[in-house]
């Protein structure tokens, strides 16, 4: 990019600068919203707050000393977990279960806390483990659900690419016929799933986990249905705020079917919005790409000019040297263009791509010598900005039609 070759830096480095200010950005914007929307009830909450207190000191006849003191003591008790209504017991081990289940997959709660030393010097080599455990369970359920979206969608595209078929004009291209089968395969060979389809399936997945879900809990927890799908977002996306957390009451009508159904409906609830999260970054690397594009039109350095052609400098450019399809230069031109459109000169071609050429002579030796071509995978999505990467976008790479860089 030339915008990033203005500032000494890399295009990688560039997307991660612009990606950064992005997110403040939107951290911003957020902060915003949000402090416009909830700093209002926040101040009429305390405002009730306080003139309860008063009442009450002045009505049981309390010192505010003493009233804070008890209060206090509450918070420290409702840390342990007691509750002014009836709870379940915390600690016995479905309660444990429940536990360490919000801890390996990163929700954490809030609601039950290890309040011995011992229990908050396991906690953290056990988080360790089980996080990391548990990450890796989500890359490999992401890579199974692109790889059976990815079977449907193509299986779908070469149906609808039959009845599309126009009735062939001889025999020699009538449907069966060895040349009509090889242009068949030939059309359909590379072809891979757009990230938007799939972006849109996992969409209507989680969104229909997130109301089947939504329907059991506002049924089981007495809670209103969109309090209820706030929940499942917040415990889907392990956001796990803490301020509604289910199944925490002592006693549920079908119980073990309650919990069973609970444990179910968050596990596949947190694979499907990990999954749906990672396709959206793609979405958003495509627009960092995009953004980096903009910025490197308008971009005009010194000794680069207005570059037409991405394969030649634009020092190169100005030479007015024979094209290799034609021994003259068109006269009239008068913005450097070549009678053959952008074609440039032998000499400036193999100047401008010294290093290509070295690596495709590379690549060429290795498939000489019957290396793998993983390499030249690899190479070729490099030049769509989705070139390695490591987890989630790793796995991804070369598996969608947006990552892939034979598009």
């Amino acid at each position: 990019m030339a915008c990033c070759q203005c500032l000494g830096v890399g295009e990688d480095t560039g997307r991660f600068v612009l990606l950064a200010l992005a997110i403040l950005l939107y951290l911003l914007g957020g902060a915003g919203v949000f402090s416009a929307l909830e700093a209002p009830l926040e101040l009429q909450v305390r405002e009730r707050w306080a003139a309860r207190l008063r009442t009450f000191s002045r009505t049981f006849n309390i010192s505010q000393q003493e009233l804070s003191g008890f209060l206090r003591s509450y918070e420290e008790a409702k840390v342990a977990g007691i509750r002014v209504d009836s709870s379940r017991v915390r600690w016995d081990f479905s309660g444990a279960f429940y536990f360490v289940g919000t801890v390996v997959s990163t929700i954490g709660f809030g609601m039950t806390t290890p309040a011995t030393t011992a229990g908050k010097l396991f906690l953290i080599f056990y988080g360790l483990i089980g996080c990391a455990a548990t990450i890796l369970f989500f890359n490999l359920f992401l890579e199974r659900v692109i790889t059976v979206i990815a079977f449907v969608l193509k299986f779908c595209h070469e149906r609808r690419h039959q009845r599309k078929v126009a009735l062939p004009v001889n025999d020699h291209d009538r449907p069966g016929s060895d040349s009509h089968s090889m242009r068949w395969r030939d059309s359909l060979a590379g072809w891979k799933p757009s990230v938007y389809c799939v972006m849109a399936i996992l969409g209507v997945a989680a969104i229909l986990v997130s109301c089947c879900a939504s329907a059991m809990y506002s049924a089981a927890e007495g809670w209103d249905y969109l309090d209820s799908l706030y929940f499942c977002f917040v415990a889907f996306s392990t956001i796990g705020f803490g301020d509604m957390v289910s199944s925490q009451r002592e006693h549920y009508e079908d119980q073990v079917a309650y919990r069973l159904g609970n444990f179910l409906f968050i596990l596949t609830g947190v694979c499907c919005i990990y999954s749906l999260f990672n396709v959206i970054s793609i979405v958003i690397k495509q627009v960092l790409n995009w953004l980096l594009l903009q910025l490197e039109a308008p971009c005009l350095c010194p000794g680069q000019g207005n570059r037409r052609n991405v394969v030649v400098p634009g020092h190169l450019r100005a030479r007015r040297d024979p094209s290799i399809e034609t021994d003259a230069v068109n006269d009239s031109e008068g913005d450097g263009r070549r009678m053959s459109g952008e074609m440039i000169s032998m000499r400036d071609f193999l100047a401008a791509n010294k290093v290509n050429l070295a690596i495709m002579q590379k690549q060429l030796s290795e498939m000489a010598n019957g290396h793998h071509p993983l390499h030249q995978l690899a190479s070729s999505s490099c030049n769509n900005g989705f070139s390695g990467g490591i987890g989630a976008l790793g796995i991804m790479n070369n598996r969608l039609a947006e990552t892939s860089g034979d598009r």
